[in-house]
């Protein structure tokens, strides 16, 4: 089997990353990247791996003429990017899977609060299918397949606390959800708020009450119970990779530790990539450089706690991407995956 994927955005973080992933994948050819900022650089100069031929970055505005070298595009742009490049690709027969926020929401008018533009492409927010395997499975290929990648946020908090909410452990309401990313979840940013200096040794809230994450966290715990309210909030830290989200929630009467803790192993037995751990084990070291995520919970009184950690470039991007395109063609979910190492016992 030999599946040609283009990736457009190659030059961000996770663009990178899930171009690197394809050159060693044994079933996926990288057919095309685009940058409009390394135009005509080779690629393998910026990737750090081999390329199976040799390769230039494409300007981002050949991507739709490009997109008859590929059966499947990866995209790795701005939401409204993606808004306007999806459904074009999608009626070409292509499947797309897009890194960006563009298609994870379920109402039009959320997009103008929460991303600050109108939606083009209405009818395909239904359609979307959300690729967080370890909830809701495989994407259906029927047709061209659209698949919104969760975001980093949302993959670590979801994998920790909706299994507790699905299983009606904890209350719906009063959810609070602290988590913390590092730089490059940000995205690549030539500004002075996210250089070295401003950085390092700091730790900083952005966008209080405002982040698009939200209504995204709020959605998906919706379809497992009634009157989700949640208060999320994300922090910047002082490192390249990893993100840890801590959930807070109150127990129904009768929950305790040993029944949050077997929820969770019960949800993901058998799963490849998320490991149950107890609470103080789950840590960034654990997961950076992998598509694992950690995930532990406990309670005590009238608190339940739930923690999951991820590498925000792999399980809550690029890796999580390859994951799904792996599912997508029926392939184990592992192909290509598995070789990522901890760099943590």
């Amino acid at each position: 089997m030999s599946i040609r994927v283009g990736v457009v955005g190659a030059s961000v973080y996770s663009g990178a990353v899930a171009a690197r992933l394809l050159c060693a994948h044994p079933h996926f050819t990288l057919a095309f990247a685009t940058s409009d900022r390394l135009v005509g650089e080779p690629l393998d100069r910026h990737l750090g791996v081999p390329t199976p031929a040799p390769m230039a970055f494409e300007p981002n505005a050949s991507a739709v003429a490009l997109g008859d070298r590929a059966d499947v595009v990866l995209l790795a742009t701005s939401a409204k990017v993606s808004t306007e490049l999806a459904p074009t690709f999608l009626e070409q027969g292509k499947h797309v899977v897009d890194l960006s926020g563009g298609f994870r929401l379920e109402k039009a008018g959320d997009y103008a609060r929460w991303y600050g533009f109108e939606h083009p492409a209405i009818s395909w927010l239904s359609k979307a299918h959300y690729g967080l395997p370890e909830l809701y499975g495989a994407p259906a290929r029927d047709g061209a397949t659209l698949v919104a990648n969760p975001g980093c946020y949302p993959t670590a908090s979801l994998l920790a606390i909706a299994p507790l909410v699905r299983a009606g452990l904890v209350e719906p309401t009063g959810i609070v959800i602290d988590a913390k990313s590092g730089v490059t979840g940000a995205g690549r940013q030539a500004t002075e708020e996210f250089s070295f200096g401003e950085v390092d040794e700091d730790l900083r809230a952005y966008k209080v009450l405002s982040h698009q994450h939200t209504p995204e966290i709020v959605r998906h715990l919706s379809r497992f119970a009634d009157g989700v309210r949640l208060t999320f909030t994300a922090h910047l830290l002082p490192v390249r990779r990893g993100l840890m989200a801590t959930c807070y929630a109150r127990p129904r009467a009768g929950t305790t530790a040993a029944h949050v803790q077997q929820c969770l192993a019960d949800a993901y037995a058998g799963r490849s990539f998320v490991d149950v751990v107890a609470p103080d084990r789950v840590s960034l070291a654990r997961v950076t450089g992998t598509n694992h995520a950690r995930v532990g919970a406990t309670a005590d009184g009238d608190v339940v706690i739930a923690i999951g950690a991820i590498d925000n470039l792999l399980k809550g991007a690029a890796g999580q991407a390859v994951q799904n395109l792996n599912l997508l063609f029926g392939l184990d979910e592992t192909t290509g995956l598995s070789h990522l190492h901890r760099t943590a016992p």
